[in-house]
This record gives C-alpha cells, structure tokens and sequence, in this order.
C-alpha cells in the first residue's frame, strides 16, 4: 500500500464515529462498524493499481465521466464487465442503430433442465451509457485491447438457479409489456452496474423522505444531477460509497451472495490472467464495472489478491451471438426501471455533452456519421495526481439550486398540451399554464428548485387527463414520447447472421425496405412475374415460423394441388427483427429450420398421428419435398399403430382425405405410406370400433370419424388386402347405450345393409310413439347428423326424421325440448349443418302456396299391379333374364337413361314389350350375355 494514500479518509472516519457514537441508541457498534466499512471499501478500492471505474447502467453521469476519464487516461487495455463469450460480437456494433442487445442464445440444452429451453442471455447498449463509450473508445483507437471478463453466458445459468432468475418487472411503475417491450422476449438481462437497494426498507426509506415516487426518479434527483459535472475523484469517490453502502445492506441471502461474490472472483483472475500473459502494467489498465462489484470484499480483488478460485468448464451447451433490436421500453420492462426513465436519461446525456463540452466516443460509421480516421492513443502517460479525499466536502456540501429555467417548462407545457389535442384531449392554453404552474408548485413541495421531468409529468397528469383517456395513449405516455420517446433499435445488414441476410435478398424483388419497422404492403402478380414465386414461398415459410403479424396473406392461400395466381401481403419484417435474427441461429437457411420443427414436433413425445399428418402436410405445402414427407408419412404410420384412444380420428380424417384426393391428382401412383397407412387405420379402427361406441369419454363426433375413415377408405382398403368381415363384427359387437351413438350404428348398419331404410324408419316412428322416449329424441337425431360424416346418403332420411317429428309431436311436447335440438345441432353438427340445409332446400317446396298440396317423398305411394313376367317365343335370352330380375332391368334402364313403365298388356308379356321399346338395352344385354 502506497504511503502517500495513507490517511486520505481519516477526517471521514472520524466524522463517521462521532456520528455513531452520537444516534445509535444501543452503542456504536453496529452502525460503526457499518459505516467505517463503507470509508473502507472506498479506501481500498481508490488504492488498487488498477484502476477501478465505477458505474451505473444506463446513467448519462457515469458516461459522460467515463468519456472525460478515456481522454485523460488513453488506458491501453480496457477490461469491462460484460459476459466473455460476447467479445467477438462487439465489432458488429458499427453497422447497427443504438440500442441493441447482445445476445447468446441456445435452442438445444446439454447439462440443463429440457424445459430451461431455449435459454437466451441479453447485454442492451445505448450511447448514453459507460459501456459504449468503452467499447468505442477500445475499437477505434489503435493499440487499445479491450478485454471482456465477466463469466459466460453458460455460467449464468450454471450460478443462477432458475427460481431466482428474474420474472419481469419489479416496480410498479415499470414499463407496460407492450410490443417494443417485449423485444427481449424472456431472455436474462446482463447488466452493467446494476445499482439498486436489494433492501426493501432502505429503498423505501429512501423514497418517502426523497419524496419520489419510485428508484428512477430518486437517481435522477440525487445521483445523476449532482454528479453530472462533477470531477473524475469526486464521482469516483461516490459511486464507490453507494456501492458499499447498497452491498453492506443487502439481505444475506446466500444464494445471491455466492453468485455475486463468484462473479467477483472470475473477473479478477481473469484480469491477473491476462496481465501475467501480456506483461501489462497495471497503471494502463481501467477496470469498469457496476459500482455494487468495485465494493468488493472477496480475497481475489486487486492485482495482488489470491489465485484460489477455479472457473468451473462450460456444459455441453451449444451457444450461438448475435445482435437483436432493443429500445428503451425493452430495457425498462427487462429491468425493472420507471416507464420513460431510460428517455429521460437519453435527454439528461444530451444536456450533460452540451454543458460540459465533453466530446463522446462513437464508433466510426455508425448512425450515419462519416468515418474518420482513427486518432493515435498518447503514447506518453499522463500523469496521476493522487487522489483525495473528496467524499468529505460532498457530503457535507448542500444540495445546488438549479435556477429555473422558465423558458425549457414553457416549452414542455406548450408542447404537452399540443400533444395532447393530437390525441383527442380538449385541452386549451389554460391547460398549458395550469401545467406550468404546478410542475413548479410540485418542485416546491418536494424542495426542489427546478422542476425535473418527473415533477412536470405528474402536473401534467393532473391538469390535462382528469378522469378520462380519450385516445390510446394516456398523457403519461405522451410525456415520455416528448422527452426522446421510445428509441428503438435496429441492426444492420452486416450485422445480421446468415439465415436473415438469405431472406432479405430473396424477398428483395418485392422492392420494400425491410429494414424499416412498420407494415408494408406487397402485391404479387404471380402469372404475370413467375419469379416471384420464390418469394411467394419465402412469405408462407415465415409465416409459418414467425410469429404472427410477420408476414400476414391479405389476398390468397396455399392448399395442396393449388398453383397461385395473384397474392397480396401484409409483411412487418423490421417490426419483428429480433424474431428473425433468433432463427437465424437455428440454421442456415429457412427451408432448413422449417425441416426441423418438422421433426421436433413429429417425433416429440406429444407428437399423435394427426400431428405427423399435418407435418406431412406442410412438408407438402411449404418444402414440396417428398422425401421429407414420405418419412413423416412412415412414422405416422408408427405412431397411429400406438395409439390406443381416438381422440385424434377427426383430424386423421380430414387430414388423409386431403393428402389422398392430392396424391390421387398429382401423382402416377399412390405413395407407399399412405397405402400402408390406410390398411393400418382400417385394422386399427375396426379394432378400437367396439370400445369407441361404450366409451364416455370418446365424443359422437370422434366415433362418427373413426367410421368416416372405415367407410370412406373401404374401397381402398379391400383392394390392397382388407377383409370386410373385419368391419362388419366391429358393427355387429358395438352396442351403445347412449342415444346419439345408437342413432350413429343403426346408420353404420343401413350402409353396410344389415338394416334396411324401412325398419329403420319403424324404429324412428316407435320413439315418437313412445311417450317416454321423446324428451331424447334430439339426441337421436344428433347421431343422425353425425351419420352424415360417414354416410353422407342418409341426408334425406335426417330431413325426414326432423319432419316427422315436428308434424307429429303437439307443441306441448315439440317447445320444450326444442332448444335441446337447436343446441344439440350447433355445438355438436355446426359443419354438417349446410348438407343439411341443401338437402331439406331439394325436398321442400320452394314457394309458399305450394306447401298445401306438396307430398312427403318419403310417404308410401300406391304401387303398380302386379306385372305379367311371361314372353313372347321371340323374346330370347334377354327377355328370359328381364322377366326374372325386373328390379335389375329397371335399374339398368335408369342407368343408362331410358324411360318406361312396364307393361301389362295381353299380347304380350311386359319384357317383349320393353324390349321392342329398348332395342338398345336388349342388344346390349344380349351382347353382355353372349360375351359371358
């Protein structure tokens, strides 16, 4: 320890003890020992050789006093607090508009929970904070290293268990989790200097007799005002206290402590590490770190602390950086802060630069700043005067008085109210002074000179909004965009990885500036440019990826067999950038990542046969890849053949149809898994058929699919080897109880002519003639419009059931359980519903005075006497084979489109007769006969 830093907080010290000595009312050892441990931690981190720069995140004090300290230092290496791993990252900082956020991230976790994923680790920067004007001080002057020395982006998950990793927001006036807040996603925020009482009762204490009303607005009033100009010694001295003072308070969670004190550690061996590498000197180093981490107490601060700690490997974990857009909100949200603090800290750095002259670091190129070539670092050191004590003379200083500065409150009162009448407020010149005046009044009764942002925020509240907002945005809000508004981010072409490059340069021939937040409209004329098709693709993949509002179709729509003609989109690529640059670290290209949700989500253990089939399907849609589908097909197959409920059968069904009415257009030949598979599904649903009908908690709707798929599949199925039998004792062992299932398998049994229409429509009569069975009556005839999924002829049978139960039933018994069927047909028949109504279209009359005299098709009519089945000698073979089968010849004739009645006259039997009407028919008969 130098002897000239000996004694430099003696006069402090003992202040602090008399102090003591005079309010603790149980002795001065506590309250001792708490305060001459903070002079301590001071003292000893003013001594180190190398230099410690305390900061606060995002504080326009701590960047203007780190741009003042690079030009009189010119260290040669920098070493920052910020994860190790993001170092190569920080070049990229050029070609992006502040603020962005460095991040790691990892889609797939080796050594962490599964349900950890995907883990997302995020640095925002702004120019208005200590950080930047480091990393751009260290990029573009020559001969300046700067070294990153905070543990990894795997350790911080590694240290920090997940409950105690931060959920949101903690304050209560924190930024609202609207769009631009919501650009971290849920990632974990790095910070530098995150200075913040972790003692509850401190910090309230501190804000009622502040008399703020949260943590941003006490830093503003008592830490960023009066250290804005102060000098180097002065605000290193301060920050170093506030450091102490928060980390000697804070509750002794362990946890916490360990992760803290860990963190500690790493950076110093590391800094130790890289000095003993380089032979660098201490005196040309500057550490910057949080102010809570320059109080450190730990055995290994300093270039002379021990070598103990060991930095435990990396996991498994696979960590893929990149740069994503910030902005103010996103970091007030991520970190707890006041809505708008970070813009009033943007405005605050302004005014600083412009009242201190002090020149800010800038990364050359960047926001549009021409490139200048690079100053060379002073290669002479200059020299250091020993620091003083100067906590001493601040403390004891009174606060300063700002002047008022009238001319700056008009200005923001006339502004708010303009802003205000935008924004639907009926808000006059009054409403501009009332503003005026209370912002002071407000200033007064918190003793304070000059009003600050917060003090003008909350008069403006009270003068303009009232009890009402009118628009979208409260005047809170409109305040906060007065001042900087929310800045938002943007991350440059260069800086993009190459999934997101690939996309802008095929979307470019739509001509839109992607790059720009907000919604563009793009119309594609598909037949008249084939080559934006390509595109065209491109839009439905991000679609399918991105979340939604990234690409939205206004006009068109992709379906299997169908080319498109004419698409107009909606697409919002710079709005969700972050969401673009996070898939880009999934692979190389869209078509890529799309290829493997496919199979995550195929082969995940929730995966079902409808969900592999919708693979298939958008493997289809989207890649028009066969071998991608045929191998999703394969496993569907697999996955069918495990399940053992039938939940899914509704989608399985829907879903096959198409895929089969698309093969069976598309392709010369049906695709071996969807034949494998529809053998399957016979087997397996005859199987599961039985159960499915006594089932509670299979569905009419599922049970209604699952024949569906067998009635609909049947001709398929026999001819690739199925046995019909197989179905026929599946309906022959299903005996439901329910009414509407038993309404469903008296309509399986009519297809498979096991029941004929006539008993069933006696069956129908028999519940309307029972007394006791007409309250369920509706559900009976919900499996009936069930039925229609699988038998779809059955539709004129529902009219007819529905028709006879409304002319029969009195209206007694008709209104009450008429509810019970129109909710029955809505909740459970809403899309057979429109076969319904066309089929009862066809059989009503259509006009009004038609319906006296109309007749039930279904009511029985007299039938023709009984025919002569005799023939004439000449009637050979074919009036033989007619005689004995009329029923068929009459179908025969319908098929091929003769009219005719049969005959009964004497002299002849009735086949002569229609064989000398249809010579035609007979002939063909004749021939088909002759052939046999």
């Amino acid at each position: 320890m130098s002897a000239a830093h000996e004694g430099t907080f003696e006069a402090l010290r003992t202040q602090l003890q008399e102090a003591a000595t005079a309010f603790a009312d149980d002795g001065p050892g506590t309250l001792e020992s708490i305060l001459l441990g903070i002079v301590d931690d001071v003292d000893r981190a003013v001594r180190e050789p190398l230099e410690i720069f305390p900061v606060c995140h995002h504080s326009p004090a701590s960047a203007v006093a780190m741009a003042r300290r690079l030009r009189e230092k010119q260290p040669k290496v920098v070493y920052l607090e910020l994860c190790e791993d993001m170092a190569p990252l920080l070049t990229e900082l050029r070609n992006c508009r502040l603020p962005v956020a460095v991040q790691a991230f990892a889609t797939q976790v080796d050594g962490f929970p599964a349900d950890w994923a995907p883990l997302s680790v995020v640095a925002p920067i702004t120019e208005a904070s200590a950080e930047y004007q480091a990393i751009a001080y260290a990029l573009d002057t020559p001969g300046v290293e700067l070294v990153l020395v905070d543990r990894s982006s795997d350790h911080v998950f590694q240290w920090d268990a997940r409950a105690e990793l931060p959920a949101g927001p903690a304050d209560p006036d924190a930024a609202p989790a609207e769009e631009e807040a919501a650009l971290h996603g849920d990632a974990i925020g790095v910070e530098i200097g995150d200075l913040r009482p972790r003692f509850a009762e401190l910090e309230e204490h501190l804000l009622r007799h502040g008399r703020v009303r949260h943590w941003s607005e006490w830093w503003h009033q008592y830490v960023e005002l009066p250290l804005g100009d102060s000098d180097h010694d002065t605000y290193r001295q301060v920050m170093l206290l506030i450091g102490s003072l928060f980390r000697r308070l804070a509750p002794g969670d362990p946890a916490r402590v360990r992760v803290d004190e860990d963190r500690e550690r790493h950076m110093w061996t590391r800094m130790r590490e890289h000095l003993a590498a380089t032979g660098t000197d201490p005196a040309d180093c500057l550490y910057v770190c949080g102010a809570f981490h320059a109080a450190s107490r730990v055995a290994e601060f300093g270039v002379d602390g021990t070598d103990t700690f060991e930095i435990g490997p990396r996991s498994g974990t696979k960590w893929l950086h990149g740069l994503i857009p910030s902005s103010h909100a996103a970091i007030e949200a991520q970190f707890g802060l006041a809505a708008g603090s970070v813009s009033i800290a943007a405005t605050v750095w302004a005014k600083n630069l412009k009242r201190t002259h002090v020149k800010p670091y800038r990364l050359s190129g960047q926001a549009g700043t021409k490139k200048t070539p690079a100053k060379k670092a002073a290669t002479a050191p200059v020299p250091e005067v020993p620091p003083s004590d100067q906590l001493t003379g601040f403390l004891r200083r009174p606060p300063v008085l700002d002047r008022l500065d009238e001319a700056e409150l008009l200005g923001w009162s006339v502004e708010i109210v303009r802003a205000a009448r935008r924004n639907g407020y009926l808000a006059s010149t009054a409403d501009a002074i009332a503003v005026f005046e209370t912002s002071i009044l407000l200033a007064g009764m918190r003793d304070r000179a000059r009003p600050t942002p917060y003090d003008f925020q909350d008069a403006a509240v009270t003068c303009i909004e009232k009890d009402a907002v009118p628009g979208r945005r409260d005047v809170r809000r409109l305040v906060e965009i007065m001042m900087g508004g929310d800045r938002i981010g943007q991350v440059g072409y260069d800086a993009l990885p190459p999934l997101a490059r690939d996309v802008h340069d095929r979307l470019a021939p739509l001509g839109l500036r992607l790059q720009q937040r907000g919604v563009q409209r793009a119309l594609l004329d598909i037949a008249g440019r084939p080559e934006l098709a390509s595109c065209s693709d491109v839009l439905w993949m991000l679609r399918y990826l991105m979340p939604h509002g990234t690409a939205r179709p206004i006009m068109g729509d992709r379906k299997l067999g169908e080319q498109p003609i004419q698409e107009s989109w909606d697409v919002a690529l710079g709005t969700h950038q972050r969401a673009l640059i996070e898939l880009g670290y999934e692979g190389v290209s869209i078509e890529q990542v799309l290829e493997q949700r496919l199979r995550r989500k195929a082969y995940g253990p929730q995966a079902t046969a409808a969900t592999v089939l919708e693979g298939v399907e958008d493997a289809t849609l989207y890649l028009r890849s066969r071998r991608i589908a045929d191998e999703l097909g394969n496993h569907a197959l697999d996955v069918l053949s495990a399940e053992r409920g039938v939940d899914g059968a509704p989608e399985v069904l829907r879903r096959v149809r198409r895929l089969l009415a698309y093969y069976r257009t598309s392709e010369p030949v049906l695709p071996p898994w969807i034949e494998s598979f529809t053998k399957t599904g016979y087997a397996h649903y005859c199987t599961l058929l039985p159960t499915a009908f006594t089932d509670d908690d299979a569905t009419v709707g599922q049970v209604a699919a699952m024949l569906g798929f067998l009635f609909g599949m049947e001709s398929l199925a026999l001819s690739l080897g199925c046995d019909r039998t197989q179905l026929e004792l599946a309906v022959a062992q299903s005996h439901p109880r329910d009414p509407s299932r038993t309404a469903l398998l008296w309509a399986a049994q009519v297809h498979l002519g096991t029941l004929s229409r006539a008993d069933l429509r006696a069956r129908c009569d028999e519940l309307l003639g029972n007394p006791l069975v007409v309250p369920a009556y509706p559900r009976y005839l919900s499996g009936f419009l069930h039925s229609l999924e699988p038998v779809p002829g059955l539709a004129d049978f529902v009219v007819e059931a529905v028709s006879n139960a409304f002319g029969r039933l009195p209206d007694p018994v008709l209104l009450p359980w008429l509810p019970l069927l129109i909710s029955h047909l809505r909740s459970s028949g809403a899309e057979l519903a429109p076969l319904l109504i066309r089929e009862a279209g066809r059989t009503f009359p259509g006009r009004l005075e038609a319906l006296d005299a109309w007749v039930p098709p279904w009511r029985a009519q007299p039938g023709p006497e009984p025919l002569a089945r005799a023939l004439p000698a000449g009637g050979g073979r074919a009036g033989v084979l007619l005689a004995a089968h009329p029923a068929t010849c009459d179908a025969v004739a319908d098929l091929l489109g003769c009219d005719g009645t049969w005959s009964t006259a004497e002299p002849g039997p009735s086949g002569a007769v229609l064989i000398a009407r249809h010579p035609d028919t007979a002939a063909a008969l004749e021939a088909l006969l002759g052939g046999a």
